[in-house]
Parts: C-alpha cells; sequence; structure tokens
C-alpha cells in the first residue's frame, strides 16, 4: 500500500502564559489555526527494514527525528510483526519557525499508520500518544483548529472565520527551551475567556523576549506591520498577519525583503490531512 498525506502547518492566534507547573511545563492559553498548507509525508512498501526514513535533513538523527520516533512509538503498541514501510518526507515548511512541522509530521505519522499497519486505534489513543511526543501533536492528532489550555493538549474545536495569512520566517531559529526557561519571560498573564479572545483578540507573551534576543525577528514584525496587525506564532521565529482575501496576502508577499522566506495559506478549520484521510480511508477513527 502506497499513498501520501499532507502535513498542514498552524498558527498560533495568541499566546497567554499563565505560570510554570512543578514538572517544568507552562500552563497556557492558545488558539490554533491550522492551515491549508505544509509538507507532505508518502507511505511505501519496504521489505528490506521495518521503519525506514528519508528526510531531507541528514544531520538530524532517526531517533531525534518525532517523524521516527511516532513510528516506533506506534510499533510498539501491538505485539504482532507488521509490514515494513518507508516514510518520505517533502519539506515546505521552515523548521524552527514556530508554525509546528515537526509536531504536524508526528501526527501524520502516527495517523497514517494507524491506517498502513491497520491498527484501528481511536483518535483518542493516537492522541494520547502524540502528546508523549510533544504538547503541540494532538492538535494536529485530532485535525480541527482549537481553543488550548493546559499545557495546550485540553482543546476545544472552534470555527474560525475565513482568513488568509501571510507568514514570514526571519533568518533565525529560535529554541523553544531556551524561550520557555528565560528569567524574562511573562509566566503571569491573568487567564481569559473564549469571549473575551474573540471579542478583543489576545498578544504572545513570547513575542517581547524573542524580539530581545533575536533582531531579526524585531525587524521583520516593524515589516510586516506596515500591512497590518503581526504578530509572532509560537516561540518563532515565524510572524504572519491576517489579510481578508488571498490577492491582499499575495501583494504583501510580493513586496517583502529579500531575506524573509514564506507563505500564504487560508486558514482552515478541519485539517487537510483529516479530509485526505477521509477520501483515502472513509473513517478517521472515533
Amino acid at each position: 500500500m502506497n499513498f501520501n498525506l499532507p502535513s498542514p502547518a498552524k498558527l498560533n492566534l495568541f499566546l497567554h502564559i499563565l505560570g510554570q507547573r512543578d514538572d517544568g511545563y507552562h500552563n497556557l492559553q492558545t488558539v490554533f489555526q491550522l492551515l491549508d498548507f505544509g509538507d507532505t509525508i508518502s507511505f511505501s512498501d519496504d521489505s528490506q527494514s521495518d521503519i525506514a526514513l528519508d528526510f531531507p535533513d541528514t544531520t538530524i538523527r532517526p531517533e531525534e527525528n518525532l517523524i521516527y520516533r511516532a513510528a516506533k512509538l506506534l510499533q510498539a503498541q501491538v505485539t504482532k510483526t507488521l509490514p515494513g514501510v518507508r516514510i518520505s518526507v517533502r519539506k515546505k515548511l521552515p523548521m524552527g519557525g514556530g508554525i509546528g512541522g515537526g509536531s504536524s509530521n508526528a501526527a501524520a505519522t502516527l495517523l497514517g499508520l494507524n491506517q498502513y499497519w491497520n491498527l484501528k486505534l481511536s483518535l483518542d489513543h493516537l492522541a494520547q500518544l502524540g502528546q508523549q511526543l510533544g504538547a503541540d501533536v494532538p492538535v494536529f492528532v485530532r485535525g480541527k483548529s482549537a481553543w488550548a489550555e493546559g499545557i495546550g493538549e485540553q482543546l476545544k474545536p472552534l470555527e474560525l472565520p475565513s482568513r488568509w495569512y501571510l507568514v514570514l520566517k526571519p533568518n533565525c531559529s529560535i529554541s523553544t527551551q531556551r524561550i520557555f526557561s528565560h528569567k524574562d519571560l511573562t509566566r503571569n498573564t491573568p487567564a481569559i475567556t473564549l469571549a473575551a479572545f474573540l471579542e478583543v483578540g489576545g498578544k504572545n507573551d513570547c513575542q517581547p523576549l524573542v524580539e530581545k534576543l533575536y533582531p531579526e525577528v524585531k525587524d521583520a514584525v516593524a515589516w510586516l506591520r506596515q500591512h497590518g496587525p503581526t504578530q509572532l506564532t509560537g516561540t518563532g521565529a515565524c510572524i504572519f498577519a491576517a489579510f481578508a482575501d488571498e490577492q491582499s496576502a499575495q501583494k504583501a508577499y510580493a513586496q517583502r525583503p529579500e531575506q524573509l522566506e514564506g507563505f500564504v495559506a487560508k486558514g482552515v478549520n478541519t485539517s487537510p490531512l483529516h479530509r485526505r484521510l477521509q477520501s483515502l480511508f472513509y473513517t478517521t477513527g472515533t
């Protein structure tokens, strides 16, 4: 059996950090906006090995790659012998951008191999496995734009208004660990309600610190703000602005400084990954 799946990006439309927990993680509130743009992950038969991975960045060892770790984690759920699989990745999403590339890849691997190996595991089970790989993985497993609390795993699906987003990545890579462990990070923002966010929006508590530590981000934000309110996603490095239509977003994208890579994408409420699974296999599980 051979098939491919989209592995979409996400944006954090806001990110409030409420406090740090005893286990080192942070309690937060955010909205995950899924996008119709991302990587592609292919699954094909491989009789030579149980799990083979073709990944563009050969400097990342398999045991450090979320795709390989997701595959091994799923493999460990069963005792029967499973057919060998080759997982190939076509990357479009910049790494270290705060748009969920690695987490999305892991989720696509869990959902794809669940079908490839005919395991019939539920979305709840797969989301629990995904949480072991990273706090952002469950939202990609469940496949709905969502309001999130806890460490990001408590999800409430949202129907967000249709918008187009211009996403830009400054020429830097930001360590999530560095930001969340930094003494200057804001960690005491009061909780808000979903209704309050929908009415007045929110901010990214990581943004002031990231702009202070990474001048490239500060400069990119200053440029994009000419076209509308601009915010960091996650811990960065990507920034974004929302537009009412694709033409406006593409016009701004065409004017970007040459050192900024990026893309234009539409916000979606249901993941392209799940739509593809529906078309291939008629169900994503329950």
